[in-house]
């Protein structure tokens, strides 16, 4: 450390001192020589920033070199040398020695896929093989070392129930590499899989994974791989900020993500106005509207994307009617103006009357041995364009549903297109202009809550990146049903898929799974035995009432050192009025809605909506009352309120409580 802070101290002055020349001789030097100059200070300036993250991650690693030790005893050798596995990378130059294994790195793996025992590793050379003779967890925090486990058990297991039992950080989801199990271990590793679709229970640590798994796939394709080619498609910003530590803590920058509104806007060149995803699922809330989900249902089925191919074919013949053109003795017959606008499909309609001028032209020169004078071609330009039936992009989408019989299936509100109406409508803009993607450079697309998407939004998705790809999400966790799709449904539109199911949950204690599952029962889940109080079920006869309860809730949390608590009710507008009760009431708490931009430590009021994919220490949901949740909508919604919480749940009720609460 002491080298590289003498080293950054060359620089600093090497930097100013050529500066200063770059000032003093600025009249004397040539243009080449000012050229070399700066790009000396820039070259300078380089090599001081590699330092400087060495220097970080030097400090990290004196903070906590490592976490995990094994002896390996390789086939046909006599002495087990002991492997050091940490997060980060370290070697003593001088001896040309690895002293502590990245996690990432191939001999790495038998931490985390064997105990004491025979063992193997893929490494670059091949599969090597040999015996665990030792295997060490240790936790060391700021230099000092806080326990160390020794066994021939899977002693993850062993950190894992004593790190589960503590309270959040304040700084959002933090990385697990300590922890990981080996079924996890599988899929981060999975560096085959062309698209691996994750499904994962709620609480099975399924994003973490996924992060974890961009996290390997940078470090195993560094030389083809970087940040700047991941795209990560989250749900909301708040979740966006909530995982946003996690690959730099894990020594990787940042990676770009977009929501599917966002990305959505972009595809349209940003000329419709359209409803959002939380904006749809508000409106399913709040409103009994059975039109509405029929609507949503109807352009959520695979079978609507059949539909609008088969309404595109109907367009192809019916928006060009061609006919023979002439000019003097030269024919053009209508036949081939026929094959070359098909020839040209899925291309923008002033590009594609482009191309059939440009093709009908080396048709003349070839059969006639002819150059178009400028006004002939003028007039053929004009004449393609009298055979092309012009409609806009949203009247042909209107006139799918005339065509269909079914013209209710679209509504637009004051011009604004249903949330529901937004990818089809791209869709149909692929197959009649083409799309422009506007992140071709992205080589891995990441996509959270998988449950929430559509298939005609998993094909666009597919046709706009054909890249490899994570899908993660849990079918279970639906906030809206009437639009979502299982693992099985989406590995139907998505190239080379491959499923994936985590089914161990970890979040929640043994009490409070057992409690969700009451309320939507998953014969797949297993609850691991970490015990904790059972979630408690109140009764309040009135809303001041369970004001007061959540202010005990409040103090309570804060006695025992737990900086999360989450309110949590069913709608926006709900989780509006409770966040006023509560400050009128003189109780500090944010509120997060669809314009929230960041995750928030301390007391939040939201809706499960939100807060799903985040974690909690302490939940109160707030009125569960049969007058709120009594559709299935309603139990998934609960099921996502129940399972935010780690160690402590309380369900608060205004009169009759709602038919799901367990007894």
């Amino acid at each position: 450390m002491d080298l590289i802070e003498t080293r950054l101290g060359e620089y600093a002055g090497e930097i100013q001192s050529r500066k200063e020349y770059l000032w003093e001789a600025r009249r004397d030097m040539d243009h080449i020589e000012k050229i070399a100059v700066r790009q000396t200070i820039e070259q300078t300036l380089d090599s001081a920033e590699v330092l400087k993250s060495q220097r970080k991650k030097l400090a990290k690693l004196m903070r906590s070199p490592y976490f995990g030790r094994f002896d390996f005893l390789k086939q046909d050798e006599t002495t087990a040398g002991p492997v050091y596995i940490g997060v980060h990378h370290f070697r003593d130059e001088r001896a040309r020695e690895t002293l502590v294994y990245d996690w990432r790195a191939p001999i790495a793996s038998m931490f985390y896929d064997y105990e004491t025992g025979p063992a193997r590793y893929q490494a670059p050379s091949g599969e090597i093989e040999g015996e665990l003779t030792l295997k060490r967890q240790f936790r060391i925090r700021d230099g000092e070392l806080e326990f160390v486990i020794e066994s021939g058990v899977h002693i993850v297991d062993d950190v894992l129930q004593e790190e589960l039992s503590r309270a959040s950080s304040d700084e959002g989801m933090k990385h697990i590499v300590a922890t990981i199990q080996r079924d996890q271990n599988a899929i981060i590793r999975n560096d085959d899989a062309h698209t691996l679709i994750i499904q994962g229970v709620a609480g099975s640590g399924k994003t973490s994974i996924a992060l974890h798994r961009i996290a390997y796939l940078l470090y195993r394709f560094k030389d083809t791989l970087s940040s700047n080619h991941i795209l990560i498609v989250s749900p909301n910003r708040v979740f966006a900020d909530y995982i946003g530590n996690v690959l730099p803590e894990l020594g990787e920058e940042q990676v770009a993500e977009i929501g599917m509104e966002d990305l959505a806007a972009e595809l349209l060149d940003h000329q419709y106005r359209f409803q959002t995803f939380f904006e749809q699922t508000s409106q399913l809330l709040e409103k009994n509207d059975g039109a509405l989900r029929e609507r949503i249902a109807e352009k959520s089925r695979p079978e609507f994307l059949h539909q609008i191919d088969r309404y595109v074919s109907h367009l192809e013949k019916e928006s060009f009617q061609p006919v023979d053109w002439r000019t003097g003795r030269k024919i053009v017959p209508d036949w081939f103006f026929a094959e070359t606008w098909q020839k040209h499909r899925g291309v923008a309609l002033t590009e594609r009357i482009a191309r059939m001028v440009k093709a009908t032209e080396s048709q003349i020169g070839f059969h006639y041995n002819y150059d178009l004078r400028v006004d002939e071609r003028q007039d053929l330009r004009e004449a393609v364009r009298g055979m092309v039936r012009k409609q806009t992009l949203r009247q042909a989408y209107q006139g799918l549903f005339e065509w269909l019989g079914r013209p209710e299936l679209f509504r637009a509100t004051s011009g604004k297109l249903e949330y529901a109406d937004v990818f089809p409508l791209i869709y149909l803009k692929m197959r009649l202009e083409g799309v422009k993607n506007p992140r071709p450079d992205v080589k891995h697309l990441l996509i959270d809550e998988m449950q929430d998407y559509t298939p005609v939004q998993y094909v666009v998705l597919d046709r706009l990146f054909a890249c490899r790809k994570t899908v993660l999400g849990d079918a279970s966790q639906s906030v809206n049903p009437y639009s979502s799709s299982s693992a099985e449904q989406i590995s139907r539109h998505l190239h080379a898929a491959t499923r994936v199911k985590l089914t161990k949950s970890y979040r929640s204690t043994w009490e409070i799974m057992q409690f969700a599952l009451a309320i939507a029962p998953n014969p797949e889940l297993e609850a691991m035995k970490r015990h904790g109080e059972p979630p408690r079920v109140v009764a309040c006869s009135r809303p001041m009432q369970m004001i007061g309860h959540i202010a005990d809730e409040i103090q309570a949390a804060q006695d025992a050192g737990h900086h999360h608590l989450a309110i949590i009710a069913k709608t926006q507008r709900q989780a509006n009025r409770l966040h006023k009760s509560l400050s009128d009431a003189g109780i500090e708490a944010r509120l997060l809605d669809a314009g929230s931009a960041g995750f928030f430590s301390g007391v939040v009021v939201c809706t499960p909506h939100l807060a799903k994919g985040l974690e909690f220490d302490r939940v109160i949901v707030a009125d569960a009352s049969a007058r709120h949740y009594h559709t299935e909508m309603d139990r998934n919604l609960l099921y996502v309120a129940c399972t935010r919480a780690m160690h402590h749940l309380v369900v608060l009720h205004v009169g009759k409580a709602s038919e799901f609460i367990p007894a």
